[in-house]
């Protein structure tokens, strides 16, 4: 006779969280994290990521970066509660770790970074397989992005972003012929992608005359955050907005190239000069590639 297993020991991992299946197939976007269902082991895996990259931390990230995490009272022995991030996040920026079932269309995600939410991942990755993961999970959301949402003047330019995301829809919304909304949307959305990764994702920053680390992707791994930093296989140049929106991408690999800010009021600058572009129509054709632009994303905008 078999039997069924307590909801706990189920656990939330990412490749097995029934309650997130369930969340999904009921179309479900934003949720409540469950934490009761965490298991023993999903502990365990927050335990083991943490203890290995905070002396990581430590050595390559920036200095806003490790305030934030002190800031949030991260406990490196149990996955955080979301309520619990929020008590310290919200009175330093505005900003708010919002769970969700996983995917979120591109309009709707920026357009949470533009009222001070940030969709957050409650799922954490398989304890088997700690280094790679093709999707996010709580570790590389609230370890990896929410200490750099602590301090105001990064907050501000994800706000900026989520406004430039709302002005893009509106942009393309007074285009008659569907066929052209349709393509200069699609190659605006590339912009952005390819924007957002280069900068919130795997961006550096130069700090007191050294490289230091503020790009979530790279904050959240073990091995890339030193080989962005050390490794002479990386190229690194001073951000360039024309590099940046016409560079390509792969996500399965560390990255090759990667681009220095001066500071993240230069970051916010950019975000503004992105925005004259797009008005100027220099985001209407940019180069061809990585990322590829998929359906829902591209309709979560053009619905606006």
């Amino acid at each position: 006779m078999s039997t069924v297993p307590p909801a706990a020991s189920i656990g939330l991992s990412t490749n097995h969280a029934p309650f997130i299946e369930q969340a999904r197939a009921h179309g479900e976007i934003f949720i409540r994290q469950p934490y009761e269902l965490y298991s023993e082991e999903n502990q365990e895996t927050w335990r083991r990521l943490y203890a290995r990259i905070r002396p990581r931390w430590e050595r390559y990230a920036n200095r806003k970066f490790l305030q934030g995490v002190s800031n949030l009272a991260l406990d490196p022995n149990a996955v955080p509660k979301l309520e619990e991030v929020n008590h310290f996040l919200a009175p330093l920026s505005g900003f708010s770790a919002k769970a969700v079932s996983g995917y979120v269309p591109a309009y709707v995600f920026f357009d949470c970074l533009r009222t001070r939410a940030f969709p957050t991942t409650v799922t954490i990755r398989d304890g088997r397989q700690l280094d790679y993961l093709p999707e996010p999970d709580i570790f590389h959301d609230i370890a990896g992005h929410v200490p750099m949402h602590t301090d105001k003047s990064f907050a501000d330019v994800l706000v900026r972003f989520g406004e430039f995301a709302r002005e893009a829809a509106e942009h393309v919304a007074g285009i008659r012929d569907e066929h052209e909304r349709l393509l200069r949307m699609e190659s605006i959305l590339r912009a952005m992608a390819r924007f957002f990764w280069f900068t919130v994702e795997f961006g550096l920053m130069c700090e007191a005359g050294q490289i230091k680390v503020y790009g979530s992707g790279l904050l959240s791994s073990f091995g890339e955050i030193e080989h962005s930093v050390s490794s002479p296989l990386v190229q690194r140049y001073p951000i360039r907005l024309e590099w940046v929106i016409n560079q390509a991408f792969e996500i399965n690999h560390y990255q090759p190239l990667l681009f220095v800010v001066e500071s993240f009021e230069h970051l916010f600058e950019l975000v503004h000069e992105l925005e004259q572009w797009m008005k100027d129509g220099r985001l209407d054709n940019v180069a061809p590639g990585e990322p590829g632009v998929n359906e829902t994303d591209l309709k979560s905008f053009l619905r606006k």
